[in-house]
C-alpha cells in the first residue's frame, strides 16, 4: 500500500468552487497552480537561507497541492451513446484529474470540457488536490534558490518530491480498473506523472518542453535534421502560418535572425540525446521533427514522454532495409502491418494485441508521396510498397539469418527496421495515432548492404523528398481537421473522457 498523502483531505474540501464555463475552469486551475508553485519556492528559498522547513500543518492545508478538475455526471437514466473517440462518457459518475501547468494545456483542457458541457448536464469544479507538487519541478525560473547548499536528503525530508511509488501508466495499460464508488479519472495522465515526462522531454530534446508542436514526426538520421532545418528556414520568410523554430540547445530563430542555419548548427545540439526541432505556429499545430537516433529503447522513451503533449499524431520518417527483391533504393514503404521484434514494450502492451493502421493516416500518406514525388498509377505501385514492417532490437539480426528467415517468410514482412514497431505500438497504448513511411535504404537479403559510398549517394538523393513527404502529410492532415485523426479503434470500453 502506498504511503498517505500528507493533505488532508478534508483540510481541502472547501476549496472547490464550481465553473460556469471551460474558460473559468482553466482560469481558476492556472490561479491555484500559479499560487501553490510560488509558496513551494518561498518555502525553499526560507529554508535555503537558513530559515525553518515547512510545517506539517502547511503541507496537510495543501499549501504545496495540484490544483484538481473534478466533473460530476449524475444522469436520471442510462449514459447516451456517443459515436465519436473522446469527450463523452461511459459511465455515470465523479470524474477528477489533478492538473499541472494549465497555460500550456489551456486549448487542451478548454476544449477537453467544452465537449462535454455540449452533451451533457455536468458539474465542473476546481479545487485543490491531495497531490502535492515536487520540488525538483519547480525550480525552472527560480533563479534566487541556491540549491548548491541543501542536501537532497534533506529536502526529501522536509519538501514534497518526485515519489516514483506515486509514478506509473497502469491506467493506459488497462490496469487501473474503475472501482465502483469511487472517482474516475479524467484523462490519462495526472500532474506527476505529466511533470515527470515534461521534464524528461526538456533533457532529451535540448528544447522547451513548451514548444513541441501537436504534429510530430521521428527519424533515425541527421541528415533529415538539416534537411527540416533548411525547409524551416525557409517557411519562416514566407507567408505562412509558421512563427519561429526552436532547436536543440535551446536556441530560436525567426524571419529577423540572421543566417538562421548558422544559428542551429552552431548550437550546443551534439548534448542531447535526441535533439528536436520545433516549427512552431499559433496554438501549437506547427511541426516538431525528433531525431531519436538508432533502437526502440529511445523510441519507446521518447514516446512515453510526448504522449503526456497529447499530439494530434506521430508519424515515423526513417530508413529500412527492403527484403524484397522487386525493391529498390529510394523506394518508399508504408506499413500497415508490425512484426514487433522490439521487445521493449512487451510488459505493457502484450505482442499478441495487433496495432491497427489508422487509415485517415494511411492515406494521407500514399497521398503525400503522390504530390512530391510526382509518380502516379503503376510508377507509384512499383516506389510505394505496402506491407508488414519487422521492427528488431537487434541491429545485427542478419547474423542469425538462418534462424529469422523462417519468420520473415512467415510474417511476408516487406521491411526491416529498429524503431517502427515500438513508435505505432506506444502510439496505440498511449492513444497518439501514428504512422510509418519508410525508405529503403539497402537490401540485406539481396546483397546490398549500407556500404559508405552508396549509402552518401542514396542519402543525398532521397533524404529531401522522402522528409517532404512527411511534412506535406501533415499539411494533408491539418486540413482535414482534428477529429478525422482520432479513431475509436484506439480507445477501450473503460476509457477516460478526454482525449
Amino acid at each position: 500500500m502506498l504511503p498517505a498523502s500528507p493533505v488532508r483531505p478534508e483540510a481541502v474540501a472547501d476549496t472547490f468552487e464550481p465553473a460556469a464555463s471551460a474558460a473559468q475552469a482553466v482560469d481558476r486551475l492556472s490561479a491555484l497552480y500559479t499560487r501553490s508553485v510560488a509558496a513551494l519556492r518561498q518555502a525553499l528559498k526560507t529554508y535555503l537561507d537558513g530559515g525553518l522547513p515547512p510545517g506539517g500543518a502547511d503541507r496537510a492545508s495543501g499549501l504545496f497541492a495540484y490544483p484538481e478538475l473534478r466533473i460530476t455526471y449524475r444522469p436520471d437514466g442510462p449514459v447516451p451513446p456517443l459515436s465519436r473517440a473522446f469527450g463523452k462518457f461511459s459511465e455515470s459518475g465523479v470524474y477528477t484529474q489533478t492538473i499541472t501547468h494549465p497555460e500550456l494545456f489551456r486549448d487542451y483542457l478548454t476544449e477537453q470540457v467544452s465537449l462535454l458541457q455540449g452533451e451533457y448536464d455536468i458539474l465542473v469544479e476546481t479545487g485543490l488536490s491531495t497531490q502535492e507538487i515536487p520540488f525538483s519541478y519547480v525550480l525552472d525560473g527560480a533563479e534566487d534558490l541556491d540549491m548548491d547548499g541543501a542536501a537532497p536528503a534533506e529536502l526529501v525530508r522536509h519538501f514534497p518530491y518526485a515519489d516514483l511509488s506515486r509514478i506509473d501508466d497502469a491506467l493506459p495499460n488497462g490496469e487501473r480498473p474503475s472501482i465502483p464508488g469511487t472517482p474516475r479519472p479524467l484523462s490519462l495522465f495526472d500532474g506527476a506523472r505529466t511533470d515527470y515526462s515534461l521534464q524528461r522531454i526538456k533533457h532529451y530534446t535540448g528544447t522547451p518542453f513548451e514548444d513541441v508542436q501537436d504534429f510530430i514526426l521521428f527519424t533515425n538520421y541527421h541528415r533529415y535534421v538539416d534537411a527540416f532545418v533548411a525547409w524551416a528556414a525557409e517557411q519562416l520568410k514566407a507567408d505562412n502560418e509558421y512563427e519561429s523554430l526552436s532547436a536543440a540547445g535551446f536556441v530560436h530563430v525567426d524571419a529577423s535572425t540572421e543566417d538562421p542555419l548558422s544559428v542551429v548548427e552552431s548550437a550546443p545540439w551534439r548534448r542531447f540525446q535526441m535533439p528536436a526541432y520545433h516549427l512552431k505556429a499559433p496554438g501549437r499545430r506547427g511541426i516538431t521533427l525528433v531525431n531519436i537516433g538508432v533502437g526502440p529503447s529511445n523510441a519507446k522513451n521518447i514516446t512515453d514522454h510526448l504522449a503526456v503533449m497529447r499530439p494530434e499524431c506521430w508519424l515515423m520518417i526513417g530508413h529500412c532495409g527492403g527484403l524484397r527483391h522487386s525493391q529498390r533504393l529510394g523506394d518508399y514503404v508504408l506499413a500497415h502491418a508490425y512484426l514487433r521484434y522490439d521487445a521493449v514494450l512487451d510488459r505493457d502492451l502484450p505482442v499478441e494485441i495487433p496495432i491497427p493502421p489508422i487509415a485517415e493516416i494511411q492515406i494521407a500518406l500514399q497521398d503525400a508521396v503522390k504530390r512530391v514525388s510526382g509518380d502516379k498509377g503503376e510508377a507509384l505501385k512499383r516506389r510505394l510498397r505496402t506491407g508488414t514492417v519487422v521492427t528488431h532490437a537487434d541491429r545485427n539480426w542478419e547474423l542469425r539469418y538462418l534462424q529469422e528467415a523462417r519468420r520473415i517468410n512467415q510474417s511476408r514482412s516487406i521491411a526491416v527496421d529498429m524503431e517502427s514497431a515500438t513508435i505505432a505500438a506506444n502510439g496505440f497504448r498511449l492513444r497518439v495515432p501514428y504512422g510509418t513511411l519508410l525508405c529503403v535504404s539497402d537490401k540485406p537479403l539481396h546483397g546490398e548492404l549500407k556500404l559508405p559510398g552508396a549509402a552518401n549517394r542514396f542519402y543525398n538523393k532521397s533524404v529531401s523528398e522522402h522528409l517532404l513527404a512527411g511534412i506535406e502529410t501533415v499539411h494533408i492532415l491539418k486540413a482535414a481537421g482534428s477529429e478525422a485523426l482520432h479513431s475509436r479503434k484506439l480507445r477501450s470500453f473503460d476509457e477516460p473522457p478526454f482525449r
